[in-house]
């Protein structure tokens, strides 16, 4: 069995209309799957203004996004320093793309959390290769989680 990276872990839900779906404990599993070192993270739960403001203010994108990472650790001096990164994920969005996707809500957010995670940990996906490396460990964490292959066409 994999050992488990030490992990700090709070999730707030300001838009509380996930809190019974996306418990805590499902949070941790889904967040320890995707940890490849200690991390200190916050998982935050907004609604679509809340969203759009954040998505506008630091990434110039007027709109609402599904997941946002905000990865401090890059800034960090000690190499040795736990992954530190706030994750940001807009309920609406999340319900909007699970219906159209045809997912269950929780298996999208499943997914969107270890996306977010990933980006925490220095994973990108500008190019075609950055892409589909991290595509190919979200479907192994994912599948690791019984969750089906999230970019598979329904």
């Amino acid at each position: 069995m994999p050992q488990k990276n030490k992990l700090s872990l709070s999730v707030q839900y300001p838009d509380a209309r996930l809190r019974d779906l996306v418990s805590r404990s499902l949070i941790r599993r889904w967040v320890q799957a995707a940890l490849l070192a200690p991390a200190e993270l916050t998982i935050r739960f907004v609604d679509a203004e809340e969203g759009r403001s954040l998505n506008r203010d630091y990434r110039g994108k007027d709109y609402a996004t599904n997941v946002l990472t905000f990865a401090y650790s890059e800034e960090a001096m000690d190499d040795d320093a736990p992954t530190q990164a706030d994750i940001v994920l807009c309920g609406d969005v999340l319900e909007r793309e699970a219906l159209e996707q045809r997912k269950t809500l929780e298996a999208h957010a499943a997914h969107l959390i270890v996306h977010g995670v990933l980006h925490a940990q220095g994973y990108e996906h500008e190019t075609d290769d950055e892409a589909a490396e991290m595509e190919a460990l979200e479907i192994e964490i994912l599948a690791g989680l019984g969750i089906d292959n999230p970019y598979r066409k329904s």
